[in-house]
């Protein structure tokens, strides 16, 4: 190991005053990525991140070469249908963006590509395609743009027949555009240019300039975010409102895009609902009248309101129900039980109802991509921790299935026997229990030396369910096991399970994770010296609040673009994101919530302590966790840490939120997580 003095960046006090409570922010500096010392320093921790894991680089590359074997590089999708044309995404070998492709009526019919990534990538260190929509008459496609990884968007439209692309042009887009049936409106939602949130919608008439566009809605509530959609009868544009409490939706006749969007049913705080049309219907699941779990409602067209909506599936207490699709002679329910997924088909004239089986302990189950509405085939995806992704076609009417694709782990070394995978039970401080997935090489012996890697996220009802990864091999058949905390602030036990994790009891969704942690430790799983921790974004402020917690429980952290400074970006407007998550964090402007959050926060309760072994990502242009974040905590943990274990920042200057955008180049970043893991056990050779 190479002994280099850590970067020590220089403080300049800057008082934060709040509530009569005053903040001293040492490296508040930070935040101007335009100040050429702010770079200076991020290089500098770059270069000292380098030097200290360069003994491991050779085994990166081992990890990554591993890693990249087990996937086929001339992948594609399985094919689906939509409007007379068959749809399939490809690789192709050494490729690292992909090929979209349709075929006309048969898939015995000649390719046409659409976009090659590969191609428009060029010249571009971050490339990321998106929002692809084709116009009705299947001649044209709106698609997104991003190449500096902020998902800003332009959007512009592709003639499929001839080629060119228009000289349309939109900027500071979400991606994604909807076409009117008249093939050649189209509606989409654009950002503020401060913050980033989804705020306006805009009518665009194709071959005019985007200074003519139209704006239709102006979403002025700051904690709100909109969108625009079609519905899947290709009957109705919706534009929807949304934050973390309340839905609103207004609807327009897809055949009369120049006509006025009328409200579905006006936003009551704390009423969600999501809207789907059917014949003269709309079947609305909401948690309406105290549904925490949701229930199912029906209304007729013209009649929306919510005085109209009448019940159609009750609210249950021990299921949630979590989605709803929709075919011309079935509709299909996505539950989850137990923490378990699970499919019902339900006939629409009531002769008949059943769920598809599924056996294992568990498992993640769920609807794939079905645009057809005049079809019996449902497509759904399969997964476990140790069985590779299906994908699978269903005939609702002779319930029987085909397996259209399973997914290929090349290298001749993966056989699913080989692996375990168990639920576990961990019993929080609070008398609650915790589920926990875990999966190992059944070579490996479980015992207090045994290292495990304990992953979780923990905000916004976001439900990690146990899956299948190629990447993760690479620590099973190294001795690792990796376990799914599914703890307080997702949803894998019900919607409760969320609102258990949120504002005044957010501390739950950490102190689960501390108590997995304790459980594993006691039930010789593992032991303090052979315990790591992993969580990004929302999780990496997980991170930041159990080293502080509980610092001795763990022997390394990996905090992938970890939100940390929560106090100090809650209370500034003008950062991406901050208004909308008021309800989940809580608004710091109210003294409350202001020292409740400061009694967690990552960046505030850093103190003189020894802390495990860490690594911090963190992107240079990331919109969701602003760089400046782990930047700082950073700083201020060199500053107090009382100890000489490691503490890396390796700073992506190209890259977002979701980190590198090729293929293969993300799996680059997994392997340095690892081997710096994989280090800290000795296990480099």
């Amino acid at each position: 190991m190479t002994h280099l003095k850590a970067p020590i960046a220089k403080k300049e006090p800057k008082k934060l005053e709040k509530h009569g409570d005053i903040r001293i922010d040492d490296y508040y500096w930070m935040n101007d990525r335009e100040d050429a010392a702010v770079i200076a320093h991020l290089e500098e921790e770059n270069a000292y991140y380098a030097t200290l894991s360069e003994h491991t680089k050779n085994f990166q590359e081992v990890l990554f070469e591993e890693m990249k074997g087990r996937i086929k590089e001339d992948d594609s999708s399985v094919p689906y249908k939509n409007n007379g044309y068959w749809y399939i995404t490809r690789f192709e070998t050494g490729q690292q963006y992909p090929i979209y492709a349709r075929k006309k009526d048969s898939l015995d019919a000649p390719e046409e590509i659409m976009f090659n990534g590969n191609e428009m990538a060029k010249g571009h260190d971050f490339f990321n395609l998106g929002g692809l929509s084709v116009s009705p008459n299947n001649e044209l496609a709106a698609f997104g743009v991003d190449t500096v990884s902020r998902r800003q968007y332009t959007v512009k439209v592709k003639n499929l027949k001839t080629g060119k692309i228009y000289d349309d042009t939109i900027e500071n887009t979400t991606g994604g555009a909807v076409w009117g049936n008249d093939n050649k409106t189209l509606f989409y939602t654009k950002k503020d240019p401060v913050t980033l949130r989804a705020d306006r919608v805009y009518k665009h008439t194709l071959g005019t300039l985007e200074s003519e566009d139209v704006l239709v809605f102006h979403e002025e509530d700051e904690t709100f975010g909109t969108y625009v959609y079609k519905t899947k009868s290709k009957k109705f544009i919706i534009i929807g409102s949304y934050s973390t409490l309340t839905s609103e939706y207004q609807v327009l006749s897809a055949d009369n895009p120049n006509g006025q969007f009328e409200m579905f049913s006006a936003r009551e705080r704390g009423l969600e609902y999501s809207i789907a049309h059917y014949d003269s219907h709309f079947y609305i699941l909401t948690n309406k009248d105290g549904a925490t779990n949701f229930k199912l409602m029906k209304t007729k067209e013209g009649h929306t309101s919510s005085a109209h909506w009448s019940s159609f599936i009750p609210h249950r207490e021990d299921v949630l129900l979590e989605d709803l699709d929709i075919f011309k002679e079935f509709y299909v329910l996505s539950e989850r039980q137990n923490g378990l997924n699970k499919l019902k088909i339900v006939r629409w004239d009531g002769t008949g109802s059943y769920y598809l089986p599924f056996d294992s302990e568990t498992y993640t189950a769920y609807v794939g991509a079905n645009p057809d509405f005049d079809t019996d085939i449902l497509r759904y995806g399969y997964n476990s921790m140790t069985t590779p992704s299906s994908t699978i076609d269903f005939n609702m009417n002779t319930r029987e299935k085909e397996i259209k694709k399973e997914q290929e782990v090349l290298g001749g070394k993966f056989d699913k026997r080989n692996y375990i995978e168990k639920r576990v039970w961990a019993t929080a401080r609070d008398g609650v229990k915790i589920p926990m997935s875990l999966v190992y090489n059944k070579e490996t012996v479980i015992s207090s030396d045994t290292p495990i890697l304990q992953y979780a996220y923990g905000s916004y009802g976001a439900t990690i369910d146990p899956y299948f990864s190629t990447v993760r091999l690479s620590l099973l058949d190294r001795g690792f096991v990796y376990a799914i905390a599914h703890i307080r602030g997702g949803q894998y036990l019900g919607r409760p399970w969320y609102e258990q994790g949120k504002l005044y009891k957010k501390k739950n969704t950490f102190t689960d994770f501390v108590d997995c942690s304790k459980f594993l430790i006691a039930e010789a799983y593992t032991s303090e010296k052979h315990l790591y921790a992993m969580g990004g974004s929302a999780g990496g402020l997980l991170m930041g609040a159990v080293i502080n917690m509980a610092p001795g429980l763990y022997n390394g952290i990996v905090a992938q673009v970890p939100f940390v400074d929560v106090v100090t970006t809650m209370l500034d407007d003008s950062i991406p994101l901050t208004t909308g998550e008021y309800d989940e964090w809580g608004n710091p402007n109210e003294k409350e919530y202001y020292e409740y959050m400061k009694s967690y926060s990552p960046y505030d309760n850093v103190k003189a302590q020894a802390y495990p072994n860490m690594l911090i990502t963190t992107g240079l242009h990331d919109s969701q966790v602003q760089y400046f974040e782990p930047a700082k905590w950073v700083a201020k943990l060199r500053e107090l840490k009382t100890n000489n274990n490691l503490l890396l920042l390796d700073i992506n200057m190209e890259a977002g939120h979701g980190g590198a955008s090729g293929r293969f180049e993300s799996l680059k970043e997994v392997a340095k997580e690892y081997a710096f893991l994989l280090d800290l056990e000795g296990k480099t050779h």
